[in-house]
């Protein structure tokens, strides 16, 4: 059980690393006559996304539910980061206050190279016209023919605002480890209140380079994470995609499903996970976070390998495994019961929220307009 702790805190480390170079939010001055919105990204509170409380991998020989959940809020931030990408490129181009169409071409601050870009207006794309398009597109040296070279798509309405932007990080920043070459991301962003939020984003990442499962079978592949904002209260609800993964029995292949709730006030939250197969056609509620709990799939699978194992043994792989799990602003607190009335109506709003199918992540492709 101590190599699957290692593994899981290895991914975690690692998926840090990537989006490492990712630096704070900083609004640009606004100006009525920009047609670039200055934001573009809901923040998520650290209660459920970070990755601080990750524990050293020697600090027990047993996977338990607090493992799951807390390599939740680190795989969130990975589709923070990712927001955090697409944001802080549109807070760049915002900074030059455009008033119109246009084309120029600017330095990429972290690699050096040629950046392109070009904004048009009236541009269909999935069916809708929207006011404005921005194709941002690498134009340094060493791009073979055939290689994409386009770095970033928006496209965007400004009253209200909403968009998508969609994005290859290694053409954004050819520093960056090569593997992540067909790496995407898609960012939607809307600020209309038309799904009953304030605002809200759907961050997807599709391509992520895998580990070499025998080192590393907890590498994430996929991510699709919606966001929803009211007032002081943030609710995530999505779906991460570990092709490798495995737990106890040899099964291969699972998604962290979740359906969370903070306050960005006092920073804490609610979780609920389900640990269904990657290739699970299904998208009820049930199915996802009852049937596949964490406790649930845990005891299916130790009961599997030790059918004679005695209960209390079963007990101490089950420790932490119950519904909901709850966090403050360091991270996992426990399982099963509220540390506090503090988080009530946290639990009430989760039980309205339902993960992505699992088969429908598996299948999906973030690509350009063609």
């Amino acid at each position: 059980m101590k190599k699957v702790k290692v593994f899981l805190t290895l991914i975690a480390f690692s998926l840090v690393t990537i989006f490492q170079s990712c630096e704070p939010i900083v609004d640009p001055v606004p100006d009525e006559t920009n047609i670039v919105p200055e934001k573009f990204m809901i923040e998520i509170p650290s209660s459920l996304a970070n990755n601080t409380n990750l524990k050293s991998a020697n600090a027990s020989d047993t996977l338990q539910g607090n493992d799951i959940y807390q390599h939740l809020t680190s795989f969130i931030l990975v589709g923070v980061h990712a927001s955090v990408v697409a944001n802080q490129i549109m807070f760049s181009i915002a900074l030059y206050n455009l008033s119109q169409p246009l084309s120029f071409s600017f330095t990429g601050d972290d690699d050096g190279r040629t950046k392109q870009v070009v904004i048009i207006e009236n541009s269909t794309f999935e069916g809708i016209v929207w006011d404005y398009q921005m194709t941002i597109t690498d134009d340094g040296p060493g791009n073979t023919s055939g290689m994409e070279t386009r770095a970033m798509q928006v496209f965007w309405n400004l009253n209200p605002v909403e968009g998508i932007a969609i994005l290859n990080p290694y053409n954004c920043d050819r520093t960056i480890d090569p593997e992540m070459i067909d790496a995407m991301y898609r960012i939607e962003y809307n600020e209309s209140g038309s799904l009953g939020y304030d605002k809200h984003m759907i961050v997807t990442i599709d391509n992520l380079p895998l580990a070499d499962p025998l080192a590393n079978p907890y590498s994430i592949s996929t991510l699709k994470m919606f966001v929803g904002k009211s007032g002081d209260e943030v609710s995530v609800y999505g779906n991460s995609e570990h092709p490798n993964a495995l737990f106890f029995n040899g099964d291969v292949g699972f998604d962290w499903a979740f359906a969370a709730s903070s306050y960005s006030s006092s920073n804490i939250a609610v979780a609920e996970v389900g640990l269904p197969s990657h290739t699970l056609n299904a998208s009820d509620r049930y199915t996802l976070l009852e049937v596949n709990s964490i406790e649930n799939v845990f005891t299916g699978q130790i009961y599997d390998v030790w059918p004679a194992i005695d209960s209390t043994s079963v007990q101490g792989f089950l420790h932490n495994t119950e519904a909901p799990g709850f966090f403050n602003q360091w991270g996992f607190v426990q399982g099963g019961t509220a540390p506090g009335p503090q988080y009530a109506g946290l639990q009430n709003t989760i039980q309205n929220l339902t993960p992505y199918n699992p088969s429908e992540l598996n299948n999906l492709d973030v690509v350009f307009k063609p």
